[in-house]
């Protein structure tokens, strides 16, 4: 193995010689792939109350549908550096699609719900390796001064698909029937393998590598950690967290067997994954970075359609159509950072889209009900474009320090902890919807008293206009109801508006970590 490992080794002044002639080529099938994955990752989500419909289920057991996927990603991300020595990187590449797009056929023929999280399992195994496998082909297909435009290219899939996905999958459920939302992924998919089979390049480091042998212990923990993680993300809210004795004793298995994983992972030998990475002072800062935002990133998707399908009475599609514009800003903060990512300071394009992150979460924290359709549109664009400027450059900054042969490993790392953001993202805003509801209505059931004239004033006036369909004293009953009513939606307004307040602040304290990179004036020198 040793020697295997060596022949594959190649110093920094020969990764020029390994370069494609023309890498955009490349980006077709990259970008296509992941695209289709990544919308996968939300497109299911509007559609999950017809599927639990069709398979009897409540929405409890049809929250596993989603939480399958998530789980088996979770476990191929970090170990693509393994897979891409036992198969080759390009052949695990296209393996990868190949199953993905198999598993999405099945996922629409599925008739019974345990098939389904069976075939998500088999979906999110084959598409797990997709996005941390084209992260690090783009970075390596290119030189050095041009990959801030090949990530600008990388960023439209990782930020516009979460986007696309909602909407597409509203429109789809609501005009065909679910199956579809899976199958439109096989055309997309197997075009995606056959023209990777034909424009990705293979430079001898990432070819197949002999006597590879697989990290049984590394791969238990990982299994184990990341399993326990994500129930305990999934259920923590509907169970109180720590107030649930299971909920703790999954916490402590996962804290446990994640500890176990790294540990195992620092010893000499065959390994799952290379932790010298993090020796890389500019990785670690990224990646939280990148942390983060993703957590930012989710949660304002999962908080806003919730809002406007709850509070406003929007549709599926239509509260999925409300997301468009932050796609257009993030696809207009692309085309941007394609032509300037190489020629301006890098720190200073991510604190721009860092502000305009914050801003926009700023601008949603003072919705109300009598708003209109502008009032959505403007802050989300202005979020859109925050995360196109924001998400493309940090990646950059993240691994431009790094050499070529340390990619793949350095990319399944990143995207591990990112879906975990993800996951800890759309978890802690649902438990805030709850605690800030509870806490505003604990603070203004005070006023639904007779000492306070203007609940009794409006109690009088209900129960003059309901007296006439009903004896006085059930009127009066109906009227107080009434505003008990008007006071859950109240309290459910202001638990809205203060997480989005809270996402947008978040932002503003990452940008001191910016100072911290190395200069970057002149990246194309």
């Amino acid at each position: 193995m040793s020697e295997n490992i060596e022949e594959n080794v190649i110093t920094p002044e020969d990764e020029e010689k390994y370069l494609p002639k023309n890498p955009w080529i490349c980006c077709i099938p990259l970008m296509l792939a992941v695209f289709v994955y990544v919308m996968d990752g939300t497109i299911a989500n509007v559609a999950l109350p017809h599927m639990a419909g069709s398979f009897s289920a409540t929405r409890d057991e049809s929250i596993w549908i989603l939480t399958s996927y998530l789980i088996s990603s979770g476990i191929v991300i970090p170990s693509v550096g393994y897979f891409s020595k036992l198969f080759g990187r390009k052949n695990f590449y296209i393996l990868s699609i190949l199953i993905f797009s198999l598993a999405s056929l099945l996922c629409g023929m599925a008739k019974s719900l345990g098939a389904m999280v069976l075939f998500r399992v088999l979906q999110g195994a084959g598409g797990g390796g997709i996005v941390p496998l084209s992260q690090a082909i783009m970075m390596e297909s290119f030189p050095k001064e041009k990959r801030g435009s090949a990530m600008a290219i990388f960023g439209m899939g990782i930020i516009i698909a979460p986007i696309v996905g909602p909407v597409l999958g509203g429109w789809i459920t609501d005009n065909w029937t679910w199956p579809w939302i899976f199958f439109i992924n096989v055309p997309m998919g197997c075009v995606a393998a056959i023209l990777a089979k034909h424009l990705l390049f293979n430079p001898p480091y990432s070819r197949r590598q002999k006597n590879v042998k697989l990290d049984k212990r590394g791969f238990f923990f990982l299994v184990l950690w990341l399993c326990c993680l994500q129930v305990f993300f999934d259920k923590g809210n509907n169970a109180d967290w720590f107030n649930a004795t299971w909920i703790r004793w999954i916490f402590a298995i996962s804290c446990f067997s994640g500890i176990c994983f790294f540990l195992s992972q620092l010893r000499k030998g065959e390994t799952l994954v290379d932790l010298s990475v993090f020796k890389n002072k500019e990785f670690v800062m990224g990646t939280f970075i990148q942390v983060v935002m993703m957590a930012v990133l989710y949660a304002s998707v999962a908080i806003l359609p919730q809002f406007l399908q709850s509070m406003m009475g929007y549709t599926a599609f239509l509260s999925g159509l409300s997301m468009m514009p932050r796609g257009i800003g993030s696809l207009s903060a692309t085309i941007v950072c394609a032509f300037i990512a190489d020629k301006v300071d890098k720190r200073i394009l991510v604190i721009f889209g860092l502000l305009c992150i914050g801003v926009a979460g700023l601008f949603f924290g003072f919705l109300n009900l009598q708003i209109a359709p502008l009032n959505i549109m403007i802050p989300n664009c202005i979020m859109g474009f925050g995360m196109g400027m924001s998400f493309v450059p940090i990646i950059n900054l993240s691994m431009e320090t790094l050499s070529n042969t340390q990619m793949t490993n350095a990319a399944g790392l990143q995207n591990l902890f990112k879906n975990i953001g993800s996951a800890i993202g759309t978890s802690l805003v649902a438990t805030m919807l709850t605690r800030f509801s509870q806490m505003h209505q604990y603070m203004m059931v005070g006023k639904l008293t007779e000492l306070n004239p203007a609940f009794v004033e409006r109690v009088q006036a209900t129960t003059a206009a309901l007296s006439q369909y009903t004896n006085i004293s059930v009127a009066k009953h109906m009227a107080e109801y009434s505003q008990y009513g008007t006071l859950l939606k109240q309290s459910t307004l202001w638990a809205f508006t203060d997480s989005f307040r809270i996402f947008g602040i978040l932002c503003f304290f990452l940008i001191p970590l910016l100072f911290l990179f190395k200069n970057d004036k002149n990246p194309a020198n």
